[in-house]
């Protein structure tokens, strides 16, 4: 279920410009998920490092660079 609540946090971002930035301001994978946690997803760090890399290059770049769309040219992992 926890991991469940990683994907569904990667489909909120997308649609949430606010959280894109606080996101994106962090590179710690434990600010990263306590902000997460103050949204009300749940998840450990292994699921957060299983989720993304599920997702694809494009997904990937929205996420970290949220302003400037998908760049296929980024490699954030």
């Amino acid at each position: 279920m926890t991991q469940q609540n990683a994907a569904r946090l990667f489909q909120a971002v997308k649609q949430d410009q606010a959280l894109q930035e606080r996101l994106k301001a962090t590179a710690n994978p434990e600010a990263f998920i306590k902000i997460a946690r103050e949204r009300g997803y749940e998840f450990t760090a292994e699921e957060l490092d299983s989720e993304i890399g599920k997702l694809s290059e494009e997904d990937l770049a929205t996420i970290v660079n949220p302003g400037w769309g998908n760049r296929r040219h980024l490699t954030p992992r």
